[in-house]
């Protein structure tokens, strides 16, 4: 499929003490009066007074498909103040209309770097140096071996370098994929990233590009894949591609309209070529430039126009078939492991059978779980949930002889949620929003959900802070919820609740790295015993005859003995904490064992 977008032509460039700019505006042209021009200063004289920016005019290329701008500057030729200077520039365009201005002000949609807000930047450096990889031989982990983290830079450790960091406490937790809430610049000092302004660059306030580069090359390091929220149905209102169409009134090549589920917000229209190929082109910068391992799409709903579309299924499944030729997503198999998570909760399910996706949100275990913890008790409907193949989750994608195996994130927090603690109790605290604080003191409640994560079907997500017991509540509507900064508190961790808690996760997360049976497909099924569930108890094998292991968790408040069929003759030994042995003396034998209250035991034959 022929592009219409050209990465060479657009964004800033820079060669030497000369910068090159170039911006595409459909329908923006010299023969309707437009002029448009790029105004520059140097980052050291923002705030100097008498040094203002300077201005130069861009050239319209005539014929151009999208109706390119461009000029080129040479810095040194109009030296003022630093400019002509070693050190980051910013810049923004400004269109006007017979000498009178139509947008006083928007960014670059093109730019590789960006300054706070609505500014765009570009360096200038003597000696630039590129970035040194290390990655030549680091391969991204199958479905079935994921173990994902979900965090926000700022709110987790404030920057790309805080990240890294943290990353040998990652890898205690068993996590080998980070999930990064939007790391593009939005405009707010607080935000989530979900109306961003720009798409090609990392946020400045995070540490820009070279930040993101270290933290990228450090994960693949310690064997941890990075994927990165992908905002792609909507942006922000001052976005260029909205403000630019807005005051001018020409027709919009990307942009419309739609309303979301908390508010609206400009939304991007798939059925114009140009929104198509901005996206792809940002999804191949960004797998080029930053070395990412995927994407996990928001709101799918506001991309898809069917499994054949022009939205969300061309993208994925043009994202797809690029990939193939990227080292990092190899398989013996032959399939791309890149991974391509969708949020599309109307319809997870469908998603994966009909798309180029390979993983999903869902909140079915996150539903169930919730209710289970209100009700008390071990519901049917939540053990179901376990195993994402008797609720109708596939197992593979196969289209034209592409075939992938499939499977959906499991997780009981998520960024969309207040805190799973806030389940079991609140307490007499509210932050400013009239939002509760969860009652930390019942923690051991959410232990045995700990262990089904880790043990399930599907790939286990957590979202940051939860590992710790992290009780902040979310409000269900409005500015509030994605506005309003939640930075972790990690003196929980080392307070007797978060202590306790991040052990379980440590073992936990330890027991599905090392046991192949954790993470397999085959031989899962639940003992459906009515005295089980009376007494809390849920139970269920993992993994594939002669490597076997058994779970039972207890979702009382008293210590349960639950009667198990052992699969095969032998000593089995509980893992989590080695204190325990059943001596089965032939397959099918029943055995009881006794699990303490909220909390769980898993045994693997010796």
């Amino acid at each position: 499929m022929l592009m219409i977008v050209d990465l060479n032509e657009v964004g800033a460039h820079v060669a030497g003490r000369t910068v090159r700019f170039g911006v595409y505006l459909p329908h923006i042209t010299f023969h309707k009066g437009y002029r448009l021009q790029v105004r520059i200063i140097h980052e050291r004289d923002q705030f100097v007074r008498g040094v203002e920016p300077k201005l130069f005019d861009l050239s319209w290329r005539n014929g151009s498909t999208l109706d390119l701008w461009e000029t080129t500057v040479d810095l040194t030729a109009h030296a003022d103040g630093n400019f002509g200077s070693e050190g980051r520039y910013l810049y923004r365009f400004q269109l006007l209309r017979n000498d009178r201005i139509v947008t006083f002000w928007f960014a670059d949609p093109f730019a590789r770097a960006n300054g706070t807000g609505t500014l765009s930047s570009f360096d200038v450096r003597d000696a630039a140096a590129p970035f040194q990889w290390t990655d030549d031989a680091y391969r991204v982990p199958g479905v079935d071996e994921m173990v994902v983290y979900e965090l926000h830079v700022g709110e987790f450790n404030e920057t790309f370098d805080g990240v890294i960091a943290q990353l040998p406490y990652l890898r205690d937790l068993g996590v080998n994929v980070l999930e990064l809430m939007p790391v593009s610049n939005v405009k707010e000092d607080v935000e989530w990233g979900y109306t961003p302004l720009g798409y090609f660059a990392p946020d400045e306030r995070y540490g820009g590009a070279d930040g993101f580069k270290r933290l990228v090359r450090a994960c693949h390091e310690q064997g941890i894949a990075v994927i990165v929220d992908a905002v792609y149905a909507h942006a922000h209102p001052e976005f260029a591609y909205n403000l630019v169409y807005e005051t001018s009134g020409e027709v919009n090549p990307m942009m419309g309209f739609f309303e979301g589920e908390f508010f609206q917000r400009p939304g991007v229209d798939y059925k114009k070529e140009f929104a198509r190929d901005y996206f792809f082109a940002v999804n191949q910068y960004w797998l080029a430039e930053y070395h990412i391992d995927g994407f996990r799409y928001d709101y799918v709903p506001g991309m898809l126009d069917g499994p054949m579309g022009d939205g969300y299924a061309a993208l994925v499944y043009r994202t797809y078939q690029h990939s193939r030729g990227i080292g990092r997503f190899a398989t013996a198999q032959g399939y791309s492991a890149i991974i391509q998570c969708a949020e599309h909760l109307p319809d997870a399910r469908g998603i994966l059978r009909t798309t180029y996706t390979n993983t999903c949100w869902q909140n079915g275990l996150l539903d169930e779980a919730s209710r289970q913890a209100v009700a008390g008790g071990a519901r049917m409907s939540f053990a179901h949930q376990l195993d994402p193949e008797l609720t109708g989750y596939p197992r593979e994608f196969s289209n034209e002889g592409d075939v992938f195996p499939v499977a959906p994130f499991q997780y009981f927090e998520s960024h969309d949620h207040s805190r799973f603690i806030t389940r079991f109790g609140i307490e007499g605290l509210v932050d400013l929003l009239d939002q509760p604080y969860g009652d930390r003191s019942r923690f051991y409640k959410t232990q045995p959900y700990v262990i089904a994560l880790y043990t399930a079907k599907g790939i286990p997500m957590l979202w940051h802070g939860q590992e710790f017991a992290e009780n902040w509540s979310v409000p269900g509507w409005g500015l509030g919820r994605n506005l309003f900064g939640r930075n972790l508190h990690w003196e929980y961790f080392y307070d007797e609740r978060g202590k306790a808690l991040v052990r379980l996760y440590r073992i936990m997360g330890s027991l599905r790295r090392r046991h192949r049976a954790l993470h397999a497909r085959g031989s899962f099924f639940y003992y459906d015993d009515e005295s089980h569930r009376r007494d809390g108890i849920i139970a269920y094998r993992r993994g594939e005859p002669g490597d076997e292991m058994m779970v039972i968790l207890n979702f009382s408040d008293r210590d349960a003995e639950a009667w198990i069929e052992w699969p095969s003759s032998g000593e089995w030994r509980e893992l989590i904490e080695d204190r325990d042995r059943v001596q089965v003396a032939q397959s099918g034998e029943w055995k009881p064992v006794r699990v303490a209250s909220n909390y769980g035991a898993v045994y693997r034959r010796n």
